[in-house]
């Protein structure tokens, strides 16, 4: 059953992919091609003897992702490349049987011409005449019958001219889509191998099972002050908010100039810059399943990228900055208020803006912390949050 829904959702994803062009695809894929190049690099900082294997885990977690991405992409430029010869090669049996018809036309005439007539019957026709006006009018016959056996012959070399490039056009797309299997094959073949490698240290790590349960548990209640602190302090922005003039549930009110920048916000849904220059989800938004322990989830807050060491946190948009404050066990965290809407840094070792700071789109907010007990992992913690609701970043941010 499995196994037909994923079939399934591949269909799908095809179908949806139909009205994109080559190059949209391809660019897609050159995007999953730079995320995959990154999440190598962030693998092969951390050392093959570590303890802290989970950060592999994640890492070649976030890498399957990708190298789906780059598949999916793969399997609708085939499917669009396959689309094309079928358009070329209906149009080129088109203009086959247009050939033909203009071939066997032409041959009429030419039959016609130079066999039913003879060589010399187009000037006794002219010559035989009844009178001079009568002679001018079958010459211009026969000139514009002559005239039309040359466009006719025109026709036909055009014809050919156009068939040859389509069939040219034909061969290049055939071409690119050997080249673009051979990438699919290469691709699936890599995924096999990191699937591989994960399902190994999956394998490993399942023997610590108290440990890693002992880390969670940590991981979560750390997790859970720092996403309490920032619930009440967006509640406490939206109570102060509502004095001057909220609704009665005690949602923002808003200026003309912060309704302006919410709706600027708004508009630039899946298309908001990441808060890093680079970096990967290594915790995807909502319910997750942990990766190694069998009926475990997280439900998480917000997302966690991990990105190379000393990596900068950015804006994602302009704003004013409304909170800088520090829980113990999760560093500093920021909060950028952008209207009606809120986006939440957390996890920084410095904090380059301070209260009421107006702040542009890519602006650095801080620094990344990186934990020197987990090879210098660095993973910032990205919050989206409209009014007290709080929102998944991914579809806010451009892929």
């Amino acid at each position: 059953m499995k196994k037909f829904f994923a079939i399934v959702a591949c269909m799908l994803f095809v179908l949806s992919a139909g009205a994109q062009s080559v190059e949209e695809l391809k660019k897609k894929k050159e995007r999953a091609l730079k995320n995959l190049e990154a999440t190598s690099n962030l693998i092969s900082e951390n050392k093959q003897t570590t303890a802290k294997t989970m950060t592999k885990i994640n890492l070649l977690q976030a890498e399957i992702k990708e190298r789906r991405v780059v598949i999916n992409s793969l399997n609708a430029e085939v499917a669009e490349i396959n689309r094309q010869l079928s358009s070329l090669r209906t149009e080129i049996a088109s203009q086959r049987k247009q050939l033909e018809s203009l071939k066997k036309e032409y041959a009429a005439l030419m039959y016609h011409q130079y066999y039913k007539k003879g060589k010399w019957d187009n000037l006794l026709f002219v010559l035989s005449a009844n009178n001079v006006a009568q002679s001018y009018r079958r010459y211009r016959y026969v000139k514009q019958y002559a005239q039309y056996c040359t466009q006719k012959a025109q026709e036909i070399e055009a014809v050919k001219a156009d068939l040859d490039k389509k069939l040219a056009e034909v061969e290049a797309v055939r071409q690119q889509r050997v080249e673009v299997l051979n990438a699919r094959k290469q691709e699936s073949a890599k995924l096999q191998s990191e699937k591989t490698k994960q399902d190994n240290l999956v394998k490993g790590l399942k023997k610590q099972h108290k440990e890693l349960s002992k880390q969670l548990k940590q991981q979560q209640e750390v997790a859970n002050r720092l996403n309490s602190q920032i619930e009440k302090m967006i509640a406490d922005e939206a109570k102060k908010s509502g004095k001057k003039g909220a609704g009665k549930d005690g949602g923002y009110a808003l200026t003309k100039e912060e309704k302006l920048v919410s709706g600027n916000f708004e508009k630039n849904l899946g298309r908001l810059p990441w808060p890093v220059d680079k970096g990967l989800v290594v915790g995807a938004f909502g319910i997750q399943p942990h990766p190694v322990l069998e009926y475990v989830t997280t439900n998480n807050k917000g997302i966690y990228i991990q990105c190379p060491t000393g990596t900068k946190a950015r804006a994602v948009f302009e704003g004013e900055v409304t909170q800088c404050f520090a829980i113990p066990g999760s560093n500093n965290a920021v909060i950028v208020k952008h209207g009606l809407y809120r986006t939440v840094y957390a996890n920084l070792s410095k904090v380059n803006v301070k209260v009421g700071d107006k702040v542009t789109a890519k602006q650095t907010i801080g620094t990344i912390y990186s934990d020197p007990d987990e090879d210098n992992k660095t993973v910032l913690y990205f919050q989206v949050w409209k009014d007290k609701t709080i929102q998944n970043p991914e579809i806010w941010l451009a892929r």
